[in-house]
């Protein structure tokens, strides 16, 4: 058990300080249950966290949010994963990166740790600022995630990943600069996007 969460912390520090040895080491070994297994827990802390965040800064706590941090949220990480999987996909197909649906979803798993990561920064913004930079922050960190698994997991060309990247980064920023971001904003804090409109 103690092995176990040495190696979790340590996966986490070296996906995020080291993305290219750590992504290069994942191959395909038809164990999909784990990254599903993972996506799940990942998604249950979260809500956990995010209900108990709520709890200590006075919120009241109904039914349909404990359901909603214990029940919705880690399907819905699971549902992301497949999504992002997806996309992933996509970018490796345009890359002339692996073909390979396992790995994809291995890699992303690997840094699903950034789940109840996010959903606690975006619980954190308490008016339009601070959800604006969060969610900025947030979606700077979640691209150059991408940007890492498709060149270093998925064996995509540098160069073409660089451009696919850039122009989500660009459809990003359209969003921003657009009336669309509120409805982005309102699926991270509703609180603090209602701050945005007043």
């Amino acid at each position: 058990m103690h092995y176990k969460t040495r190696k979790f912390f340590t996966n986490i520090r070296d996906a995020v300080l080291n993305p290219k040895n750590f992504f290069k080491k994942i191959v395909a070994d038809g164990d999909l249950e784990e990254s599903m297994l993972r996506a799940f827990i990942y998604g249950l802390i979260g809500g956990v966290l995010v209900l108990a965040f709520r709890l200590i800064g006075g919120a009241t706590i109904t039914i349909g949010s404990v359901f909603s941090a214990l029940i919705i949220v880690p399907v819905l990480a699971v549902a992301l994963l497949f999504v992002m999987g997806g996309l992933l996909m996509l970018i490796s197909e345009i890359t002339g990166g692996e073909r390979d649906w396992e790995i994809a979803i291995k890699g992303l798993a690997s840094v699903f740790f950034m789940y109840p990561v996010i959903l606690i920064l975006n619980s954190c913004a308490f008016n339009c600022w601070s959800m604006w930079i969060i969610s900025i922050f947030v979606d700077a960190w979640v691209l150059y995630m991408l940007y890492c698994i498709a060149v270093y997991c998925m064996r995509g060309a540098r160069t073409n990943v660089m451009i696919v990247i850039g122009i989500l980064a660009i459809f990003i920023i359209t969003v921003y600069i657009s009336d669309y971001r509120i409805g982005w904003f309102m699926l991270k804090n509703t609180g603090a996007t209602l701050s945005c409109l007043l």
